[in-house]
């Protein structure tokens, strides 16, 4: 009998050693239910009049050391905090050892920065330099028409209620009544050849020549020269 005294307490703390091993902190309650009957049985082997207090140191210290050897599980899950790879899991999913949810591959997805929209300015101009018209003519030439080809495609990119403008201008070269005749051929060429290749006539509010009256470049030049023959589209968004 004496040996079955010794026996059975130390079967049934280690029960509830190892009840409690795996057990989170929130499950303290649990702990001290189970640690409550376990104390109340050893109690009753030596006497019955020892029940209750068993039951009461039981509980105390299984609740304590539930507590104390406890893993905090935030989501409720079942995976302690440390081990939970997915955390903030719903109540009542079904996860695996690694706490994410069964029915959802774990991945790892590579975030890909994505470059905020670049804002285009109010107004911009679109220079074509060196239009080779004919001389004293204001006939557009192959090289010019493939220039330009490349403004309409940038153009039927823009909205509808964008409006453009078209200047002309010359070199110093001439006088100054005939570069400002000139400049004005030139710029109603191009703004005419927008419009034949599907650029909208609505779209173009001003066409208009200024001579050789605002160079980019030195004329004494060549290279200069060739600068300043220009003809602009400006957007106005």
């Amino acid at each position: 009998m004496k040996t079955l005294r010794t026996a059975v307490p130390i079967v049934l703390i280690g029960a509830l050693v190892s009840g409690c091993a795996t057990v989170q902190k929130e499950d303290w309650p649990t702990c001290a239910a189970i640690g409550g009957v376990t104390g109340a049985a050893l109690g009753t082997i030596e006497s019955s009049t020892y029940a209750g207090w068993g039951a009461l140191l039981g509980g105390g210290i299984a609740a304590a050391y539930c507590w104390a050897q406890g893993q905090r599980d935030s989501d409720g899950d079942g995976v302690p905090d440390d081990r939970d790879k997915c955390p903030n899991t719903a109540r009542g999913v079904q996860v695996d050892a690694q706490g994410c949810p069964l029915s959802v591959a774990a991945a790892v997805v590579e975030e890909v920065p994505v470059a905020a929209p670049v804002a285009q300015p109010r107004q911009e101009t679109i220079v074509v330099n060196d239009l080779l018209f004919a001389f004293d003519s204001a006939e557009l030439q192959p090289r010019d028409r493939q220039s330009l080809d490349e403004v309409i495609s940038r153009l039927r990119r823009e909205r509808a209620d964008v409006r453009l403008t078209v200047v002309g201008h010359t070199d110093s070269v001439g006088a100054d009544a005939y570069n400002q005749r000139l400049s004005m051929q030139r710029a109603r060429a191009v703004a005419d050849y927008l419009v034949a290749n599907g650029i909208s006539r609505q779209m173009i509010g001003d066409v208009r020549g200024v001579g050789e009256s605002q160079p980019v470049a030195s004329n004494e030049t060549e290279r200069g020269r060739q600068l300043n023959r220009r003809v602009e589209v400006i957007i106005d968004r």
